[in-house]
């Protein structure tokens, strides 16, 4: 089994991949700065496998000292989300951009990189049209110019896989509540009613979990899939935001949507997505949309608070 580090690895995705690469039985150090103060890792602490080092993923001396042996490399440690990189740029590009260099000059060549990118770098698409790999790359926010220009590097370096992945939803031990679908289910659960703004943009969608079985199937078929990247989502999930509320309405009867037609969404994202080039290597979905939504329905009688955020 290989051996495997895992920067930023007690986050949302974290949290559900680390647990994962345990039970396939590859040794995994995992360095977190713990920043949300989240005891997401702590089922797999018993784990022999598992090495957790609490640390800053940008200093230099620590990613060189446990880069050494490693097999492979995620690099998963980001200021997640626009409003989070708005609010503070320069941890926002010494985390996303600087800290991923650093790996790219520290790995030896035989070390491989799987990066999570995200697929808002496509920005605004055409109406009707499917973006793709091939796809020109419009991001409309820092955050996402940020991912872009980290997965140009990562593939410019060689032995690396990106996955642009959809708008991730579903529970996580370091939850968040600030993704599209999270978000809107629990509004459904605390508030019973939203009001949208450009309620036909759209967006495609993937459940947390089938990322981590993303991450797990690159390392499966590497050589098949090395150099390149691939779009991760459902392929029957490009929805606008009123097709997914009228979804969660199936789940919660008392939910109701109301579209403005006053008021603009500060995030103009507005795509849909072909997943097909990742399904040609053989991954498939395992977990729907309305998997997902009852999930949360479950999950937010356990998560009660507004704490579960990047950035209120």
């Amino acid at each position: 089994m290989s051996k495997v580090l895992v920067t930023g690895g007690a986050g949302y995705i974290g949290s559900i991949l680390v647990p994962e690469l345990l039970r396939n039985g590859h040794e995994v150090t995992v360095i977190d700065n713990f920043m949300y103060g989240q005891t997401s890792l702590a089922d797999c602490v018993l784990n022999e496998n598992l090495c957790v080092v609490r640390g800053d993923a940008r200093k230099r001396e620590l990613i060189e000292k446990h880069i050494q042996g490693k097999d492979y490399i995620f690099p998963l440690a980001c200021i997640v989300g626009a409003p989070a990189c708005d609010y503070d740029p320069v941890a926002a590009r010494s985390t996303n951009l600087d800290a991923v260099k650093m790996i790219l000059e520290l790995r030896k060549q035989e070390q491989r990189i799987i990066f999570p990118n995200t697929n808002s770098g496509y920005g605004v698409g055409s109406k009707g049209v499917f973006c793709d790999e091939n796809s020109f790359l419009n991001p409309i926010s820092f955050y996402g110019r940020l991912k872009v220009e980290a997965e140009k590097a990562v593939l410019a370096s060689g032995s690396a896989i990106t996955l642009r992945l959809a708008t991730v939803f579903g529970m996580s031990h370091r939850m968040r509540l600030d993704l599209l679908v999270n978000d809107f289910v629990h509004r459904a659960m605390r508030d019973k009613s939203i009001v949208l703004f450009e309620a036909h943009f759209k967006r495609n969608f993937v459940h947390i979990r089938d990322v981590a079985r993303a991450f797990l199937h690159c390392m499966e078929h590497f050589d098949a899939m090395k150099n390149q990247a691939y779009n991760v989502g459902l392929s029957d999930a490009n929805l606008s935001k009123v097709e997914l509320c009228e979804k969660i309405k199936k789940h919660v009867p008392e939910f109701v949507y109301v579209e403005s037609n006053i008021g603009k969404d500060p995030d103009k994202r507005n795509y849909i997505i072909s997943n097909a080039k990742i399904e040609a290597t053989g991954f498939k979905t395992k977990y729907s949309l309305d998997q997902g939504i009852s999930e949360l329905v479950k999950g937010y009688q356990i998560v009660r608070h507004l704490d579960y955020t990047n950035f209120a």
